[in-house]
C-alpha cells in the first residue's frame, strides 16, 4: 500500500501544489484547511507522515502537534512555517516535531525531507520492535525480552515500550529527548561529535544549527543525571558528548 502523508495547511494554493507534487510520487494524500479539520483528519485516518503549518485558523500548528505527540510519538511531522525564528523552532521540536521546512520552500527539498523522515521512521519501528499503523490505534509490540532494554548505572530504558527509568525513579522524556538518550545509550563509552548526534537524531537532511545538540543535551542529563550519581552525560571539549559511567 503507497504511503499516506496528511497535509494540514490553510493556504489553498501551497495545499494544492503539495497535493499534486505527493500524488504525483505515489503517494495517497489528505488535506485539512484548519487545525481542527487536521486533527479530525488525523484521527479518523492511518497516516505515515504529517506535513504540518504553524500559521492555522482553529488550533494553531503548535497545538495540533502538542495533541498528537500526546498519543503518538511515532508519525513524523514536518512543520511548515513562514517563520524562522529559533523561539518557534525550538518550541516545535522540543514537542516532537522532526523537522522544519521554511517557506517559501523548494518542492525538490521538501520532497527530499519527506522521503528521509519517513526512512528514519521505519528503521525506527524495525529497531525497536513496533509496527505502527499511522495513528496508532493499533501498535504490535515484541516482547520485553525481544526488545532488551539498554541500560547504564541505574538508567533503564526500553525503545518498544518507551519506558525510562533511573534507579526505580521514572523519568519523562520529551520524543526528541527519547531519541538522544537512545542514541547515547547505543553508543556508551564512545565519544560522539555533534555532528554525528544531529545526523543519527535529527537526520541527514537536517539544515539546523548543530547547538540544538547542546541544548538537548543540557535538557536530558537535567533529567537523568540531576539527583542521580554516577553523572553519566560528559562533555568532551572540542569534541562531543560521550555517555559512560566513569568521568
Amino acid at each position: 500500500m503507497n504511503e499516506a502523508v496528511l497535509v494540514i495547511e490553510d493556504e489553498p494554493k501551497i495545499a494544492r501544489l503539495l497535493e499534486l507534487e505527493l500524488q504525483y510520487e505515489g503517494y495517497q494524500v489528505g488535506k485539512a484547511g484548519s487545525g481542527t479539520e487536521g486533527l479530525e483528519m488525523y484521527h479518523g485516518g492511518q497516516w505515515d507522515l504529517i506535513l504540518l503549518d504553524i500559521m492555522l485558523p482553529g488550533l494553531s500548528g503548535i497545538e495540533v502537534l502538542r495533541r498528537i505527540r500526546a498519543r503518538d510519538a511515532l508519525v513524523p511531522i514536518l512543520m511548515l512555517t513562514a517563520k524562522d525564528s529559533v523561539e518557534d523552532k525550538v518550541s516545535g521540536l522540543d514537542l516532537g516535531a522532526n523537522d522544519y521546512i521554511t517557506k517559501p520552500f523548494r518542492i525538490e527539498e521538501l520532497l527530499a525531507r519527506v522521503r528521509a523522515a519517513l526512512r528514519l521512521s521505519a528503521a525506527a519501528a524495525s529497531s525497536s520492535g513496533v509496527v505502527r499503523h499511522a495513528n496508532q490505534d493499533t501498535i504490535s509490540q515484541m516482547t520485553e525480552e525481544e526488545t532488551g532494554w539498554l541500560t547504564a548505572a541505574g538508567l533503564r530504558l526500553n525503545e518498544g515500550t518507551r519506558e525510562v527509568s533511573r534507579d526505580g525513579i521514572p523519568i519523562e522524556l520529551t520524543p526528541r529527548e527519547f531519541d538522544l538518550l537512545v542514541y547515547l545509550l547505543q553508543n556508551q563509552r564512545q565519544v560522539l561529535s555533534r555532528d554525528q548526534i544531529v545526523q543519527a537524531v535529527w537526520g541527514y537532511d537536517y539544515y539546523g544549527d548543530t547547538n540544538v545538540v547542546d541544548v538537548y543535551i543540557r535538557y536530558v542529563r537535567k533529567k537523568v543525571d540531576n539527583g542521580f550519581t554516577p553523572p553519566l552525560i560528559h562533555t568532551v571539549r572540542g569534541v562531543g558528548y560521550v555517555l559512560k559511567e566513569q568521568s
